[in-house]
């Protein structure tokens, strides 16, 4: 008998043409999603007279450079000019391109699963490392290189080693304001940013499978600051319901027949993973960074850690970290002063994220300015008609259009320099949000939460007052 194979082994059996002798693979890629960074791909293709071998399976997006304010007013030169390089090669290539004016438009890993082009056991590729955000329908998904963008516009396959398996573990019930973004900063935390390198992440337990689709998306979306090549989580009934009636889905008996299939795309019993991690739900806090890295995070209600306790020769690195930062070791996190908030991203910008932050500011003013970009023209469109954006501007906040927004800062939403920011984001490197911008990540609960007080505040404190 073969033994028990992990999803993992599944996902990428059935996409291997063939394997070299190193042990690469050639890998058939069933989604290409590009965006305004792919124009260097598109230029090996010109500079050959070559054409996208298969555009019906290649989706342009308009999401990085994306304004979100004012979309019919002249832009600056340096995004207009990305937005027509995409808009120019999508129109040659025959591309569906989601473009800003586009009634689907948003950031590129919100509209993939939100219009049924991201479904369980395909393989997907995008120029951004966090396509990883797929892989929480049961899709192998992972980000690329520039040079390996234009393989797969080329022939519409990609080289690549498979890499160790590991599989995170969480059971039980998570606690009051507690979310996906808490799973994951705990996690990464604890293992470091190094921790699941060189490994795809299964995520099981009965916490996932608890958790919506939406949370799935943030696990797996983060997965890749913990070092992992990707996240993935088995599809199941949770999955299925989200897939149904989606654009790109299949219908009528494809679907019965497509839910048949996917309901094997699971490890099997007694499969081996490289790497099993076992957490429970009920020791996980709301967490927030206090550094320039997502594993430099604590529970709220910590004191930041003292350099000189620190082992693992990380004592400098976070000495570092806290002189740009602007904090002091043995400190509390919590009553942090923060300059502004933002709410929004691939990581937590889906409805579920902003109902989550809007029960927070509802009836409340922000003590600071603020931003709220929802990850899709959709999404945006469904807050406004639950009566969301009132919640959020009622509250003293910006409600503006989708778009990567103040993640990356590329469209000119940034943090000044030596501003602190509270976000819903997955980056906090140094210069993220801008120069000298300081970043915290958490929740976009906790994100509501320093919003209402103008300081890093946990947010259980206030379910407890009885006030949300």
């Amino acid at each position: 008998m073969s033994a028990p194979l992990t999803l993992l082994d599944k996902l990428w059996s059935a996409h291997e043409i063939f394997r070299g002798e190193d042990g690469t693979s050639l890998l058939w890629v069933d989604r290409h999603l590009v965006h305004e960074g792919s124009h260097h791909g598109f230029a090996k293709l010109a500079a050959r007279g070559a054409k996208v071998a298969q555009p019906r399976l290649t989706f342009g997006v308009v999401d990085h450079y994306a304004p979100t304010r004012n979309r019919q007013a002249d832009m600056a030169p340096d995004i207009s000019k990305m937005i027509k390089k995409l808009t120019e090669n999508a129109k040659v290539h025959g591309i569906r391109l989601f473009d800003l004016f586009d009634p689907a438009q948003g950031i590129v890993h919100v509209i993939g699963p939100e219009q049924g082009l991201t479904l369980p056991g395909l393989l997907i590729n995008c120029g951004d490392s966090h396509t990883s955000t797929h892989g929480a329908l049961g899709a192998l998904a992972f980000g690329i290189g520039a040079t390996e963008v234009a393989h797969v516009l080329s022939t519409q396959t990609i080289w690549q080693k498979k890499p160790a398996a590991m599989r995170i573990t969480v059971e039980g019930n998570l606690g009051p304001g507690v979310s996906a973004k808490d799973i994951a900063l705990n996690w990464i935390a604890k293992l470091g940013v190094g921790g699941a390198q060189g490994h795809a992440v299964e995520y099981a337990g009965s916490t996932i499978r608890g958790l919506s689709i939406e949370g799935r998306m943030t696990l797996c979306n983060l997965s890749i600051e913990g070092g992992a090549r990707f996240g993935m989580v088995a599809p199941d009934e949770t999955t299925f319901a989200y897939l149904n009636g989606k654009p790109y889905s299949p219908n009528g008996s494809d679907w019965e027949t497509a839910v048949i299939a996917w309901k094997s795309l699971k490890s099997e019993d007694g499969a081996l993973f490289d790497r099993d991690v076992h957490i429970l739900a009920s020791e996980i806090a709301p967490t927030v960074t206090w550094g320039i890295s997502p594993e430099q995070a604590i529970p709220v209600d910590a004191n930041i850690p003292e350099p000189a306790s620190m082992t693992d020769g990380k004592g400098s690195a976070a000495a570092a970290a806290l002189d740009y930062m602007g904090l002091c070791g043995g400190t509390p996190i919590s009553g942090t002063p923060v300059d502004q908030v933002f709410i929004g991203s691939c990581t937590n910008g889906r409805i579920e994220d902003l109902r989550a932050a809007s029960a927070v500011l509802a009836g409340r003013k922000s003590q600071v300015p603020g931003i709220v970009s929802p990850g899709s023209s959709l999404i945006k469109a469904q807050a406004e008609q639950e009566g969301l954006n009132t919640i959020f501007t009622d509250a003293g906040l910006e409600w503006v259009a989708a778009g990567c927004s103040m993640c990356v800062g590329m469209n000119g939403d940034l943090v000044a320099p030596g501003k602190r920011c509270a976000s819903s984001t997955n980056r906090n490197f140094k210069g993220r949000q801008g120069q000298g911008a300081r970043t915290h990540l958490m929740s976009p609960a906790m994100v509501a939460a320093a919003a209402v007080t103008g300081r890093i505040t946990d947010v259980r404190l206030l379910l407890q007052e009885g006030q949300l």
